[in-house]
C-alpha cells in the first residue's frame, strides 16, 4: 500500500467526502430533523458531529497515515510502535467484516436508485401516491430486476476500485463529487423557486421543544455518528494513501462540512416540493420512491428533474460504496492478491452476499430468521442484518477505535500526524478516552431500549 498515493490533498478530500456523503445524507437527515424538533434536532446533530464524529475521524486519519497499511495492519503497526499488543488488529478485522456486510445490502439500495433513474426516462411518472406505491411494490416484487441493478451498481464500484487509488478512486471522486454538489445545489434552488420554501424551512429548522425528548436527542447524536461512517476503518484506509504534506485536520474539517452541507441542501431540494404539492413528508424509502415521484409528475419537465435526482442518489451511494469496498480490497491485498484480483473477489462476493437482501423483499418476505428473539419476531433478513451492522458492529468498532487511540496510541504520534499542539492533542485524547466512548455506549444502549419499548 505504501506505493499507492493520492495525487494531493484535493483528491483526498474529494474521496473522503464521497465516503461520508451517502444515501443517509440525502434522505435520513432532512426527515429526521423535520420530524423531531427541527432546529433543536439540528443542534443535537451538530453536537454529535462535534463530540463523536470529529474526534473519531481525526483518530482514524492519524492511525492510517502512521500505520501506512490497511485497517488491520495499520492498527497492528501503531500498537506495536507504542509497545502494545499486535492483537489490536482485531479492530481492523471487525471493520473489514462490517464494511463487507454493509456493502452487501447498501449496493441493493443503490440499485433501486439506478432502477428509478432508468424508469424516469423509459416509463410514465406516476401521478398519484397509489400509482407510485404500486410502482415501488412492483420493483420490490421482482428479485430478478433488483438483482440486475444490484449487479450493475456493484460492478461499477468494483471497476473503479480495481483501477487503483489515483486512477480509479480519486479519478472517480473528481468527477462524482463536483457533479453531486452541482446537482444537489441546482435541485435545491429549483425546489425553493417553485415549491413551498417557507413551510419547508419551518419543517426543517423551526424549534419545536415539545418534540425534543431524550430519545430525539439520542437519535440526533446517533445520526451524527453514523452519517460519516466512522468506526469502519474506511478513513484509516484512505489516510494510508495520504502524503506527509497533506494536512489531515483540514481534510477532516472539509469532509464534515461537505457532508453537513449536502444534508442541508437535500432538505431544501426535497421538502419545498413535498409541501407545495400537498404530499406526505414520510421518511425512508417511502419519501424517496413513493412521495417524490408524484411531485416530479406534477411539475414541468418532471421526468428530467426526477432523472437528475435519482442519478444524484446513485452518485451519493457510489462514493460510499467505493470506500466500503476499498476497506475489503486493501485487506485482501495483504494476503498477496493483486488489486484487480482483490476487487474482483470482493465485488463478486458482495454481489452474492446481497442476494438474501434482494429476496427479503419478495420470496423471503415472510421468513423471519430471529422470530424467537423478542423484538425481532417480524424482522426480515435485511432488517436483522441492518440492525447487526448499524446498531452493534459499527458502534462497537467506533468504541474500540476511540479506546485504542485514547489509551494505546502514542500521544506524540497522534499529535504529529495531525499537526496539533500539545494542548490540542491533550484535549483530543481526553475526548477519545472519556467523551466519545461514553456517548457511543449511551446512544447504543438507549437505541436498543427504545427499539424494544418505543
Amino acid at each position: 500500500m505504501s506505493q499507492e498515493r493520492w495525487s494531493g490533498g484535493f483528491g483526498f478530500v474529494l474521496a473522503s467526502m464521497g465516503s461520508a456523503i451517502g444515501l443517509g445524507s440525502i434522505w435520513k437527515f432532512p426527515y429526521e430533523a423535520g420530524a423531531n424538533g427541527g432546529g433543536g434536532f439540528v443542534i443535537a446533530y451538530l453536537l454529535g458531529v462535534a463530540l463523536i464524529v470529529t474526534p473519531l475521524l481525526l483518530a482514524e486519519f492519524a492511525i492510517g497515515r502512521a500505520g501506512r497499511a490497511d485497517a488491520t495492519e495499520s492498527l497492528r503497526n501503531v500498537a506495536v510502535a507504542a509497545g502494545h499488543s499486535p492483537r489490536w488488529a482485531f479492530v481492523g478485522w471487525l471493520g473489514v467484516l462490517t464494511a463487507f456486510l454493509i456493502l452487501s445490502f447498501y449496493a441493493v439500495i443503490g440499485g433501486w436508485a439506478l432502477a428509478y433513474a432508468v424508469d424516469m426516462l423509459t416509463t410514465d411518472v406516476p401521478e398519484t401516491t397509489g400509482a407510485a406505491r404500486a410502482q415501488f411494490d412492483a420493483l420490490l416484487a421482482s428479485p430478478t430486476r433488483i438483482f440486475i441493478f444490484h449487479a450493475l451498481f456493484m460492478g461499477t464500484t468494483s471497476l473503479i476500485v480495481a483501477s487503483g487509488v489515483e486512477k480509479g478512486i480519486e479519478a472517480a471522486s473528481r468527477l462524482l463529487m463536483p457533479g453531486l454538489l452541482l446537482m444537489i445545489a441546482g435541485l435545491a434552488i429549483h425546489s425553493v423557486w417553485i415549491g413551498d420554501a417557507r413551510t419547508a424551512l419551518n419543517f426543517l429548522f423551526a424549534f419545536d421543544l415539545e418534540k425534543m425528548s431524550a430519545r430525539v436527542w439520542l437519535d440526533a447524536i446517533g445520526l451524527g455518528f453514523f452519517s460519516i461512517g466512522v468506526g469502519l476503518g474506511s478513513m484509516i484506509t484512505y489516510a494510508a494513501y495520504a502524503g506527509e504534506t497533506v494536512n489531515l485536520r483540514q481534510i477532516a474539517l472539509l469532509t464534515i462540512l461537505g457532508d453537513t452541507l449536502v444534508s442541508f441542501l437535500a432538505g431544501l431540494a426535497i421538502f419545498p416540493l413535498v409541501f407545495a404539492f400537498g404530499l406526505d413528508p414520510a421518511g425512508g424509502p417511502g419519501l424517496m420512491f413513493v412521495t417524490l415521484p408524484v411531485a416530479f409528475a406534477r411539475m414541468p419537465a418532471g421526468a428530467a428533474m426526477g432523472f437528475v435526482f435519482y442519478i444524484l442518489l446513485v452518485v451519493s451511494a457510489l462514493g460510499s460504496a467505493i470506500a466500503l469496498l476499498e476497506v475489503v480490497v486493501a485487506w485482501l491485498k495483504t494476503k498477496g492478491l493483486s488489486r484487480v484480483s482483490a476487487a474482483g473477489l470482493a465485488g463478486s462476493s458482495c454481489l452474492v452476499a446481497g442476494a438474501p437482501t434482494v429476496l427479503s423483499f419478495n420470496a423471503w418476505a415472510t421468513w423471519f430468521p430471529l422470530a424467537t428473539v423478542p423484538g425481532f419476531e417480524h424482522a426480515s433478513f435485511f432488517e436483522v442484518l441492518d440492525f447487526l451492522t448499524s446498531d452493534v458492529m459499527l458502534p462497537l468498532g467506533g468504541l474500540c477505535l476511540s479506546l485504542f487511540t485514547g489509551w494505546r496510541m502514542s500521544e506524540e504520534l497522534l499529535g504529529s500526524q495531525l499537526n496539533l499542539s500539545a494542548r490540542a492533542t491533550r484535549f483530543l485524547v481526553i475526548a477519545l478516552r472519556f467523551v466519545v466512548p461514553s456517548l457511543i455506549v449511551a446512544a447504543t444502549i438507549a437505541s436498543w431500549l427504545f427499539q424494544k419499548n418505543p
